[in-house]
C-alpha cells in the first residue's frame, strides 16, 4: 500500500514544495521505498509516536510553508491534481482547514465501503463554527489521513496537542472553528483509503473514542454529543446492507452494539481498572504514560 501510496504522490502536479516521511521504527521496506522515491526521513523510535506531538512537531520544523498537507502511509491519492485541489480550498481567505474525500480502497465490503460513502460524500461544502447547531459534532470533523492547514493559523490555535489517544486532527479543527476559521470539505480531492475492521477493532476504536471524549470534554460541551450523528449512520447504514447485502445485517447491528458498548466504557474509562484499559485500547502505547 505504500509503495502505491509513494508512487501517488511523486505523481503529483504541481510537486509539493517538501515531502517529509515520519517512521515510527518500521522493519520491512518503508524507508527503502521512501527514499527511492526522493522524500525527506525523519526517523523515530516507536514508543515516541504521538498523534498529536508527532505531527505537532513536523509542523513546527516546517517553518517555510504556508500550508502543510498530512496522509497516512495507507491513502493513495486518486489522480495526479488531488493535492493541488485540496489546497485550491485556502484561496478562500477565511478557510484555516480542509480535507479531501476518501473512497473505500479497492475490493472493500459492504460495510467498510458504506463507512466511507456516509462520512465523505460527493459534494464539497465548508463549514463554520455557527454550523454545530444543525451538524453538531460533525462541524469539526476532519481527517489527517487527507487533510491540510495554514500553518501559522494551526500554531496560533494551540497546533495538534501532546499525548491524544486519537482524533488530534477533531481537537485541531474545533479549536480553529472556535477561533472564527472555516474548515472546507474538498469532494473533488480524493483518496484511497479504507479499513476492514474486525468487530473487536470497532470495539477498541469507539472505545478509544468514549476516552477522548471524557478528556476533551470542552469538545461535546461546544458542538454536542455524537449519539444523534451514531443513530443517522445506523439508519444509513441498515438501509444501504439491505439493498446491497441483506445477509450482513445481523453482523451489522453486532457491530453497532459492539461500538456503542466500547464507546460507553471509554466514556467511564477513569472509573475502570487499570488493568482492563490496554485490552480494551486499540492504541495500547497511549496507557504507558
Amino acid at each position: 500500500m505504500w509503495q502505491r501510496a509513494a508512487v501517488a504522490i511523486r505523481a503529483q502536479a504541481p510537486a509539493p514544495a517538501q515531502v517529509l516521511v515520519v517512521d515510527s521504527g518500521s522493519t520491512d521496506d518503508s524507508v527503502r521505498i521512501a527514499r527511492r522515491a526522493g522524500f525527506c526521513i525523519q526517523r523515530i523510535d516507536k514508543r515516541m509516536f504521538d498523534h498529536g506531538g508527532t505531527r505537532q512537531r513536523v509542523v513546527e520544523s516546517l517553518d517555510n510553508a504556508d500550508v502543510v498537507v498530512f496522509l497516512t502511509q495507507d491513502a493513495v491519492l486518486v489522480a495526479p491534481d488531488a493535492v493541488a485541489r485540496l489546497v485550491d480550498a485556502f484561496a478562500d481567505p477565511n478557510v484555516g482547514v480542509a480535507y479531501g474525500r476518501q473512497l473505500p480502497r479497492p475490493h472493500a465490503g459492504v460495510l467498510e465501503a458504506h463507512a466511507r460513502f456516509f462520512n465523505y460524500p460527493p459534494t464539497s461544502r465548508v463549514c463554520h463554527f455557527d454550523d454545530r447547531h444543525a451538524m453538531g459534532i460533525k462541524a469539526a470533523f476532519v481527517s489527517n489521513s487527507f487533510a491540510a492547514y495554514r500553518r501559522d493559523m494551526l500554531i496560533q490555535v494551540g497546533g495538534f496537542p501532546k499525548h491524544l489517544i486519537l482524533s488530534e486532527d477533531m481537537v485541531a479543527t474545533a479549536r480553529m472553528l472556535m477561533a472564527g476559521w472555516s474548515v472546507a470539505y474538498v469532494a473533488d480531492a480524493c483518496v484511497f483509503h479504507s479499513h476492514d475492521y474486525t468487530i473487536r477493532r470497532e470495539f477498541q476504536r469507539y472505545f478509544d473514542i468514549g476516552v477522548l471524549h471524557q478528556d476533551q470534554h470542552w469538545i461535546l460541551e461546544q458542538f454536542g454529543r455524537p449519539e444523534g450523528e451514531g443513530a443517522r449512520f445506523l439508519r444509513s447504514e441498515i438501509f444501504y446492507v439491505l439493498r446491497h447485502a441483506p445477509w450482513l445485517l445481523p453482523a451489522a447491528l453486532l457491530r453497532t452494539i459492539a461500538k456503542y458498548t466500547g464507546y460507553r466504557l471509554g466514556g467511564a474509562s477513569d472509573r475502570l481498572p487499570s488493568t482492563w484499559l490496554r485490552r480494551l485500547s486499540m492504541n495500547k502505547r497511549y496507557w504507558d504514560t
